[in-house]
């Protein structure tokens, strides 16, 4: 199948355990998941190394049992963050791969190929899996892929935004637009549901997005005309399947102490296949009530047998699945709405395929029926392709007449009062495109110069929330402290990505700074990570 003489836009949706790439087709008027090569529309998002090749997706997922310390998984995880991040250490320690630290304390992935050890960024794992989908939409579509709309967590930072687009970048896409995924979603669903005549003036629609590593929840509303505007989001960036497979494997392991009186945690391979086998039963127990674990010769030549029922498991994730009620509680009073007001509850994301999820989510509505209409490993990428459509001015009415109105997640400021606390520009949930301006005053006699540093974050002192960048203003005249203004003006794009800068008002002279990832990436360096990524 294919669009002759036309290069088509894609949507990407870049999980933490799966990934799927959907373009819109205008002879069908319609949106189409597409095939990877093995034929299946969702693609693990796994990278591996082996004596020979580098494998992506199935082929990595399928090797990861005898190649271990090979094979990276989780790698969203790592985008945009800190090697010293709490979290990132805890992972760290489950992860069969290695991750040590590099300058400006920057994770880096080392893993061996072809006889030599490389280290590679999250952003250089994650283009090789976005090139993948890339090469896959171009097999089944006949035609070169440039433009690309990708989602991101609505949770996630500037930092993590930034690091997406430059992993698009070195995949060879131009990225057209980063949207959140809740959003997406809403866009597949307000879709599908504004060709009902029946559609009343406005639908406040809740979406409850619950995906193998990251978890957001999105308040919306969707007008008869087509505009779907965000009024509020939250979430957690580090909590999903992931995490309920990894509860799973740790009372696996305590079992089998307590049994065979041996450890395994440090057995990479053990470790592997234990994984696999836990996502399976976990998967089982979302349609039977109990299954087995059995795997031959675990470790050290000892076979692992236990019967796991669905209320262990349960009871293993309780806090976890709290833990999403809370969020979407939150979520709604942060929207100043009430359950009662809320018409469509959709869900989105594996992870909301069981059962006590859902019984947990219905309860929280008192009774509201879930809406399951559109599939929950597709509504992301499906939502981004029309996206896409929309922005490159293809589609139908619909699908142009659509417009979108995100949020930012999270609050963006300056410190003030000698760098203790923080100034907020740009509150949480306030729509984008946005600009603020505020005025600022030298805090010394005689200052010479004044530090812009920029945050993210919720919390009234600095040292609480998320640095994203600073840089000096020099070259202010002698003063009594209080005389000299500085003027400091946040602009944040449909993307989500800030561009922060800063004037003396009494010289005029400026400095400005877009905030990057982790350090903004010249062409050099994309030239240098491509190379490093060519096999």
């Amino acid at each position: 199948m294919s669009r002759i003489g036309k290069t088509t836009p894609i949507g990407i949706d870049l999980g933490t355990t799966y990934s799927c790439v959907a373009a819109w087709f205008d002879q069908h008027n319609h949106v189409e998941i597409l095939p990877n090569e093995q034929g299946n529309t969702i693609t693990p998002s796994r990278v591996a190394f082996n004596n020979t090749e580098l494998l992506v997706g199935e082929g990595a997922k399928n090797q990861i049992t005898r190649n271990a310390s090979n094979t990276v998984f989780d790698v969203k995880r790592m985008m945009g963050g800190r090697f010293s991040n709490v979290r990132l250490q805890k992972d760290i320690q489950t992860w069969p791969f290695t991750v040590i630290e590099r300058s400006n304390d920057k994770p880096m992935i080392v893993l061996e190929h072809m006889g030599a050890i490389k280290e590679f960024s999250a952003e250089e794992i994650s283009s090789l899996i976005l090139k993948n989908l890339k090469e896959a939409a171009e097999a089944y579509l006949g035609t070169p892929v440039r433009d690309a709309v990708i989602t991101v967590p609505a949770y996630f930072s500037d930092k993590q935004r930034q690091a997406t687009k430059n992993a698009g970048i070195l995949a060879g896409l131009n990225v057209i637009r980063l949207i959140n995924e809740p959003t997406a979603a809403a866009v597949a669903y307000g879709l599908d549901k504004l060709a009902d005549p029946r559609h009343p003036q406005q639908k406040n629609v809740f979406v409850f997005d619950l995906g193998g590593g990251t978890f957001d929840v999105s308040l919306l509303t969707i007008s008869k005309e087509g505009v779907i505007r965000v009024i509020a989001v939250g979430g957690d960036t580090h909590l999903g399947g992931e995490d309920f497979d990894k509860a799973m494997v740790d009372h696996c392991v305590e079992e089998f102490k307590k049994k065979q009186k041996k450890d395994i945690s440090k057995n990479a391979r053990a470790m592997g296949r234990l994984k696999v086998a836990c996502e399976k039963a976990k998967r089982d127990l979302s349609s039977t009530t109990r299954t087995s674990i059995e795997i031959d010769s675990l470790y050290e030549g000892t076979d692992f047998s236990l019967k796991f029922t669905r209320a262990k498991f349960e009871e293993l994730n309780a806090d976890f699945f709290k833990k999403c009620i809370e969020h979407a509680e939150n979520c709604l009073r942060d929207g100043n709405m009430q359950k009662h007001n809320v018409d469509d509850v959709v869900l989105v994301g594996g992870s909301t395929r069981i059962p006590k999820v859902q019984q947990m989510l219905r309860e929280f509505f008192d009774g509201k029926p879930l809406s399951k209409s559109i599939k929950a490993d597709e509504a992301v990428a499906y939502g981004a392709a029309v996206l896409a459509a929309n922005l490159s001015g293809d589609g139908n009415k619909a699908v142009k007449d659509l417009l979108l109105q995100d949020v930012t997640p999270l609050s963006l400021g300056t410190s003030v009062e000698f760098e203790k606390y923080m100034s907020v520009l740009i509150p949480r949930n306030t729509h984008i495109p946005a600009m603020k301006e505020e005025i600022y005053v030298t805090t010394l006699d005689n200052q010479k110069a004044i530090t812009v540093d920029v945050y993210q974050g919720e919390c009234g002192k600095v040292k609480d929330n998320i640095l994203l960048d600073e840089f000096d203003l020099d070259g202010i005249p002698p003063a009594p402290a209080g005389e000299e203004k500085v003027k400091v003006c946040f602009s944040i794009d449909a993307n989500g990505i800030l561009d922060v800068n800063a004037e003396l008002l009494s010289t005029g002279n400026k400095r400005s700074i877009v905030i990057a990832g982790s350090g903004n990436v010249s062409k050099d360096d994309i030239e240098k990570m491509l190379k490093k990524t060519d096999h």
